[in-house]
């Protein structure tokens, strides 16, 4: 059988769709670890920044030396950038055997075989139906205790600076009963986590069967399967977020107490320009009510920096809702201007890369005070951890994470990869908690 080799860039949702191809290329391709030994690269990528384009654009000229060496290689891009970039990427990358976007996976095995022929073969037509819930992904790159399950595909936000509704198509959900018996399939395979993956989670919908199910209802059966296996979530858009949702992560205890709610800046009028169709005003209201709901609960978010123009006043809004929310951690970046989007067309990107710099330092530097503070509040507490394996510090240690998101590092006694352990932390850096296993 021949050797298949996918790299993977981006976000979670592009591992999830890594495993999808390579169950649809099984047939054919083993899944291989050393890239040398592989027939067909794949390289799945993400185009939500242009450093993200770059990186590929990088790699792909250095994997062009690899199949120099190696004739009969085959070369192929798939993911965000291939859709965004369409056909006139294998014009400008001599690398390039064929691309495909995120719902052509299926016409993989044909166009690797026009391919070989040496015809152009690109697929990047977007779909209003594919959600892939018929196929079984292969965890090919696990640590058989955490995995994904993509519950939805697309976008219909539209957010200014975003690209996901374009490269992605437009937002459809998955068969409930289909993510249901995936997430049980896991279960029986010893699987401890399931991510449940989606652009905007919180607008899951699916009919069946007369019953209608929304994503309180989704993660309320996945909880169901097995007490002993935890429910994550990631993305959730603040306009979605409701209050039946909240209610239930708190009413179960593997629901995890961790909600990622994206803010993107601090001001209204940052926040209208960007189409986030949410106020300053309501995100906190949305914030307040998980407190009050789930006091334990930690909360992370994006933050970008330097969006067109963002005036200094907008700046230290944005500073100041971080300082009022006391995020546990954060995801931050410089506005990075994506051909295509309804940013690009409508504003300048008129914030000089410097100032963007200065802003992005200022609320890098904020956070590590907040998350700092936050896992200083967890000194002296005692948390359920999951082992997910050896600390990158010591082989004498073992790392985690809580039902809040949270990595705590722990010396190796009396437990494996896969146990729960309880942890009482001692100390702490912005990053990570450190503490030793007590008995329950």
């Amino acid at each position: 059988m021949k050797k298949l080799f996918i790299e993977t860039y981006g976000c979670q949702m592009n591992v999830a769709d890594s495993e999808v191809v390579a169950a649809i290329l099984s047939s054919e391709y083993q899944i291989c670890d050393d890239i040398k030994e592989a027939d067909l690269i794949l390289i799945n990528t993400c185009s939500v920044r242009d450093h993200a384009e770059q990186r590929i654009r990088k790699r792909l000229n250095e994997l062009g030396f690899l199949k120099k060496k190696k004739p009969g290689l085959q070369i192929g891009l798939l993911g965000c950038m291939a859709e965004r970039v369409k056909e006139k990427l294998l014009h400008e990358e001599s690398a390039l055997d064929f691309i495909a976007g995120p719902d052509a996976y299926r016409s993989l095995p044909t166009l690797i075989q026009e391919a070989t022929f040496g015809k152009t073969a690109f697929n990047v037509m977007l779909s209003t139906e594919e959600t892939y819930d018929d196929i079984d992904p292969i965890r090919y790159d696990t640590n058989g205790i955490s995995a994904f399950i993509s519950i939805m595909r697309g976008c219909n936000n539209f957010c200014t600076y975003c690209v996901v509704p374009y490269t992605r198509g437009r937002e459809r959900s998955r068969n409930s009963k289909t993510i249901i018996n995936e997430a049980q399939q896991l279960i029986n395979q010893g699987y401890k986590e399931i991510t449940l993956l989606g652009q905007n989670v919180n607008s899951y919908h699916s009919e069946e069967d007369g019953e209608i199910v929304n994503f309180a209802k989704l993660m309320e059966k996945v909880a169901l399967l097995s007490p002993q296996v935890r429910v994550r979530f990631a993305t959730s858009h603040p306009k979605d977020i409701s209050d039946e949702l909240i209610e239930t992560i708190a009413k179960y205890d593997n629901c995890c107490k961790y909600i990622h709610l994206p803010v993107q800046a601090g001001s209204n009028t940052m926040l209208k320009r960007m189409n986030r169709v949410y106020t300053r005003e309501y995100y906190l209201e949305r914030i307040a009510t998980i407190r009050r709901i789930m006091p334990e609960c930690s909360i992370a978010t994006d933050i970008i920096a330097g969006f067109c123009g963002e005036t200094e006043e907008d700046h230290q809004a944005t500073l100041s809702l971080m300082r009022e929310v006391g995020y546990s951690s954060a995801y931050m970046f410089k506005y990075s201007e994506r051909e295509g989007t309804m940013a690009a067309k409508r504003f300048p990107d008129d914030i000089p890369d410097e100032v963007k710099g200065r802003r992005l330092e200022e609320i890098i530097a904020l956070q590590q005070e907040l998350s700092l503070e936050s896992n200083q509040k967890d000194i002296g507490k005692t948390f359920e951890v999951l082992v997910e394996g050896a600390s990158k510090r010591s082989n004498n240690e073992y790392f985690g994470r809580n039902s809040q998101n949270k990595v705590i590092i722990f010396p190796k006694e009396d437990c494996h990869i896969g146990d729960y352990v309880n942890v009482l932390v001692q100390s702490c850096s912005p990053a990570t908690l450190k503490g030793i296993i007590v008995k329950s």
